[in-house]
């Protein structure tokens, strides 16, 4: 293994330590509101623009992981993530196809937390009753300058934040030259989400409800439980389940 590997490897591990134990109140806190929310007939919505989207994609239709799940899309993959209005367009289009209920719970990731179009979407689902998660890089939320005229950052609109724990720039490893590599977001920010998805499931079950749970598509007899578990919610989904 390359040393620089070796060295990111190190650190990322590190860092996922670290951010659990960072998070672990506010996973508790979310985990709770959630549960109480999908215990109630509720969805929960998912929103993340470029390269979130990757980490949003990680709880829609997860084997294992909730049917009830449903994630704002973003045509684009965030090319135009900071034109003004763009956001709230896409909020709109999901509300009127898939529903924003008051009470329901929506995660906005965002790295950075300054750009435009999750900023919009958490505004709208704040306006229309949700609760607003935002899974962000604190440091780079309190520190870079949004490009929104409303002029906050993420982790100042949303009602819990979950850190990252992300530098600047969203990468550890110093490459020798000036420049660096080995970006942190993804595998931190994957990290946290399955670890609130398991607090969720954890709840339910501590609550008498049994969680809407998915199953792999390459187990027998799966396609058959994922349609069945998903029929309460497969008007809201914007990926459907087989």
């Amino acid at each position: 293994m390359s040393p620089l590997a070796d060295q990111y490897y190190n650190s990322a591990l590190h860092k996922v330590a670290a951010a659990r134990e960072a998070n672990a109140r506010v996973l508790e806190e979310c985990a709770a509101l959630i549960g109480a929310s999908i215990a109630g007939g509720g969805m929960l919505h998912v929103f993340g623009s470029g390269h979130s989207e990757v980490i949003a994609r990680e709880i829609i239709g997860r084997a294992g992981g909730l049917a009830c799940v449903t994630g704002i899309l973003d045509p684009t993959g965030g090319f135009i993530e900071n034109l003004v209005g763009y956001g709230t367009t896409l909020a709109e289009r999901h509300d009127r196809q898939h529903e924003l209920r008051p009470g329901e719970v929506i995660i906005v990731i965002s790295n950075s937390g300054k750009n435009s179009a999750p900023l919009e979407v958490a505004h709208y689902a704040k306006a229309k009753g949700l609760h607003v998660i935002g899974l962000t890089s604190l440091q780079m939320s309190q520190t870079a300058k949004t490009v929104h005229p409303a002029g906050k950052n993420l982790h100042a609109v949303a009602d819990h934040v979950l850190d990252n724990l992300g530098v600047p720039g969203d990468t550890l490893i110093d490459i020798g030259d000036g420049t660096f590599s080995g970006p942190t977001s993804t595998l931190v920010g994957g990290m946290l989400l399955n670890l609130l998805m398991l607090g969720v499931i954890d709840w339910l079950r501590a609550h008498g409800h049994t969680p809407p749970l998915l199953r792999s598509q390459n187990l027998p007899g799966a396609i058959e439980h994922n349609r069945l578990v998903g029929e309460p919610y497969k008007h809201r989904l914007t990926r459907q389940l087989a």
